[in-house]
């Protein structure tokens, strides 16, 4: 078996990625390093995990442990990976990035969002994961890449585990709570990245991207509102939704009149999409986990891809370690550190 190391394990998306690797039936469930919770019970920090009966390794366990082949996934916070990432390559390891370090051109890294760039993940060493902001944009709107646009309003929530675990997340809750709160006004630092992917699909519009903080644990909901330079025929709008994502299991095209559902996609790599036209503007709606589809389940996808498994081994049914069931016979992993 491929043995999976995850660096950064005490965050809130590599601690997603840790209860899909263990429930995995092609992969071995490697190191777990972090930086600020070594030798602590893995379970003690999250409580669905402690039927793994692990601790999380100290700094350096991975590059002690490395093998060639191995795969990393890098769930530490943005910056944190640009010094890393080059070592566990050289040590002839792969690699997927959770965070936003090596998503912008140039860069060494293949562009992790699989229903666009299949074929260079599935012969890539290095991927970049998208951000979830970015994964539920252009899900909903690079179907329409052929169409004359002329401007691109998005508006999109996120759960608070978006902003990441740590201390201030606790009071920033409390703070959202009964609240709708939005910010980077100004420039949010997913827009780079939406812009860049968008550009390259061939989508060069002006866009207005407003994300915001939701009161919930875990969850986002892109509306985008694409105004096209005349009005699109609705047949058309669907049949393209509807060639994009042909084959794809894992993104739903809802019938009309039917809405997201973030509820519906918790706890898995699923995306739901709606679209509809409105005179000049095609409203397309897309749900997703920012934990699971935004980053770990995408990540999961990426390596299945990698190692050229069927994309969604492991990703068919919800985590077993986050349903607190640990399958019998389940592998344990090797300690290092």
């Amino acid at each position: 078996m491929t043995r999976v190391h995850v660096w950064g394990a005490s965050g809130y998306g590599a601690s997603e990625a840790i209860a899909f690797l263990s429930a995995h039936p092609l992969v071995e469930l490697g190191v777990l390093e972090s930086a600020s919770l070594g030798g602590e019970p893995v379970g003690l920090h999250f409580p669905r995990l402690r039927r793994l009966e692990r601790s999380f390794d100290w700094p350096g366990a991975i590059l002690s442990a490395l093998e060639p082949d191995d795969i990393v996934i890098m769930g530490g916070a943005h910056g944190s990976a640009k010094a890393l990432a080059p070592k566990f390559l050289e040590a002839g390891a792969r690699v997927i990035d959770l965070s936003e370090d090596f998503r912008l051109a140039p860069t060494r890294a293949v562009y992790g969002l699989p229903e666009r760039y299949k074929a260079q993940i599935a012969g890539a060493r290095f991927v970049a994961n998208p951000g979830c902001y970015p994964t539920a944009t252009l899900l909903a709107v690079l179907p329409l890449a052929g169409f004359e646009v002329a401007q691109i309003i998005v508006d999109a929530k996120s759960g608070i585990t978006g902003a990441g675990r740590k201390p201030s997340v606790r009071a920033l809750y409390a703070e959202v709570a009964g609240d709708i709160h939005a910010y980077g006004l100004e420039g949010h630092r997913h827009e780079g990245e939406i812009a860049q992917e968008l550009n390259a699909a061939g989508i060069d519009a002006p866009l207005v991207f407003t994300p915001h903080v939701v009161p919930l644990a875990r969850g986002m909901l892109a509306d985008a509102y694409v105004v096209m330079r005349s009005a699109p025929d609705a047949s058309a709008v669907r049949a393209a939704y509807a060639r994009f994502y042909a084959g794809n299991r894992s993104v739903r095209l809802l019938d009309e009149g039917v809405s997201p559902s973030v509820a519906a996609v918790a706890y898995t790599n699923d995306a739901e999409i709606a679209v509809s036209v409105h005179g000049t503007v095609v409203r397309s709606i897309c749900a997703i986990d920012n934990l699971g589809k935004g980053a770990a389940t995408q990540a999961v996808m990426n390596m299945n891809l990698m190692l050229g498994f069927p994309e969604e081994t492991g990703l068919i049914a919800r985590p077993l370690a986050a349903l607190g069931v640990l399958r019998p016979g389940a592998p344990t992993a090797r300690r290092s550190g």
